[in-house]
């Protein structure tokens, strides 16, 4: 069986020695929000268990489905790249921006260049200069295919929407198509929703219904996201088969503004009679022991015709 892992939104900012000429746009809100509330709720403790936890287990990969910075400063940019080389190698790590990340327009150079090896694609990315360049990515682990989207992109004030845009979108069927060719388990990962309604309207995903629309043509076997702080677990009919959409809480969050207390999904994978069986094992931060434990598992038989 293979395994692979989830975790999301870990906002792992601390935002020390910023400088007010740096919040003159709209990170003045983020900025607000981080001191009044968001600083309390993500813990450097959570992020550290965290790590202990997942180095337990062998992964064929790690997902990081957005949300590493609050409010996108490059100092923030370079604070992430130090935890990502914690977590593991780029080839063991895949990243893919979320809103707060690119919550205002910057030099490509000083902040999503220095993560481009962990969002790259297996064919590398040596001569990328945006993250147009990079998305969709994939990579392939064995039987699975990772095709990860980009829905990060600066949005009004007050607006934590995402857009997936048409230049993604055009690609990502032929990603699917292929991968279903290999007869392969498909994964495909993004920051937000992709089933709409799932969100309040200002942090939706303004494509959501084209992205759900591709899904359902072409299939895939398991969607993941986060920015909603939230597990929840909801299901696409496909021409292909059903596929499950999970979201994942905050991998930083004590719970304390009505959000999921710290959590990540881990994910196993093997063929069966009937296609696949997937298994969700949830791992929950415990506030008593400052430890990650076993929460819910479940396992799931998706049906599958090559």
């Amino acid at each position: 069986m293979q395994q692979f892992a989830q975790i999301s939104d870990p906002h792992l900012s601390s935002l020390e020695g910023v400088r007010a000429r740096d919040l003159l746009n709209k990170r003045a809100l983020g900025y607000l929000s981080w001191t009044r509330r968001r600083r309390f709720e993500h813990s450097p403790e959570v992020l550290a268990a965290l790590r202990r936890d997942l180095s337990q287990f062998e992964l064929d990969q790690l997902l990081v489905t957005g949300d590493l910075t609050h409010v996108g400063l490059p100092m923030e940019f370079r604070q992430a790249l130090d935890w990502l080389q914690e977590l593991g190698q780029p080839n063991q790590v895949a990243v893919i921006p979320g809103n707060h990340d690119a919550s205002v327009a910057t030099p490509w150079q000083d902040t999503f260049a220095l993560w481009r090896d962990y969002m790259a694609s297996d064919s590398g990315a040596d001569d990328a200069d945006s993250n147009a360049s990079l998305f969709p990515s994939l990579r392939v682990r064995g039987d699975l295919t990772f095709i990860g989207l980009t829905t990060g992109c600066p949005k009004p004030p007050l607006m934590a929407t995402g857009t997936a845009g048409p230049a993604q979108l055009a690609r990502l069927p032929a990603l699917l198509d292929a991968a279903h060719n290999r007869q392969q388990f498909r994964v495909v990962y993004l920051h937000h929703s992709p089933v709409p309604g799932r969100e309040k309207w200002r942090k939706r995903l303004t494509d959501a219904a084209e992205v759900q629309a591709i899904i359902a043509q072409h299939g895939a076997e398991l969607v993941v996201n986060g920015h909603g702080h939230r597990a929840h677990y909801d299901e696409i009919a496909s021409g292909h088969g059903s596929v499950p959409v999970i979201a994942v809480p905050s991998a930083s969050a004590l719970g304390r503004h009505g959000n999921n207390v710290a959590g990540y999904n881990r994910y196993g994978v093997e063929r069966c009679a009937e296609g696949w069986r997937l298994v969700i094992n949830a791992r929950n931060y415990q506030p008593g022991s400052g430890e990650f434990e076993a929460g819910e598992s479940r396992s799931v038989t998706l049906t599958r015709r090559y």
